[in-house]
């Protein structure tokens, strides 16, 4: 990989490599590699020695996480609201019917990009960016479109094409 991806700079390396990484995943989805789990997962564990998320919070500061009714309860306590109030002010249904926050950046992300609800996060927040997850070939799509967000995603994509291609 010629350039590092950052906050700064995620977005247009991965619009400039977009092309290449959906040629990339529509073979991956045809022939899956039987390690491609333990691969992935290697290349995540490196990724994340190499890259602090507070440095970055690109996720955050710009995508919103689909937010299930388990995830409005676990919020509305730290929030002292009820769930239905915890829906009305931070929350929308989006054009798939899913609930996600009404802005970007997320409502809880603070000044030194630490979350204020943390430990009663959105299942998506704790999960993200999903590069640690099993069967994740089931996951392309949603890998594509992180890659123009986190630079842990991009280096993981980069890193499978390296070992595959």
């Amino acid at each position: 990989m010629k350039t590092a991806p950052t906050k700064d700079n995620v977005r247009k390396l991965a619009s400039d490599a977009r092309a290449e990484n959906e040629r990339f995943f529509k073979r991956l989805k045809k022939k899956v590699p039987a390690n491609l789990d333990e691969i992935v997962h290697e290349l995540h564990d490196e990724a994340f020695r190499t890259f602090d998320c507070l440095t970055c919070a690109n996720c955050c500061s710009s995508i919103s996480p689909m937010i299930t009714d388990k995830d409005v309860e676990r919020l509305s306590k730290p929030l002292k609201l009820k769930p239905s109030q915890v829906i009305e002010q931070y929350m929308h249904l989006d054009e798939d019917h899913d609930y996600v926050f009404n802005q970007a950046p997320c409502p809880f992300l603070m000044a030194d990009n630490y979350c204020s609800v943390y430990e009663h996060r959105p299942k998506a927040c704790r999960e993200y960016p999903h590069t640690d997850r099993r069967r994740f070939s089931q996951l392309l799509n949603l890998t594509l479109k992180n890659g123009e967000v986190c630079p842990i995603v991009f280096t993981v994509v980069e890193g499978l094409k390296e070992k595959l291609l």
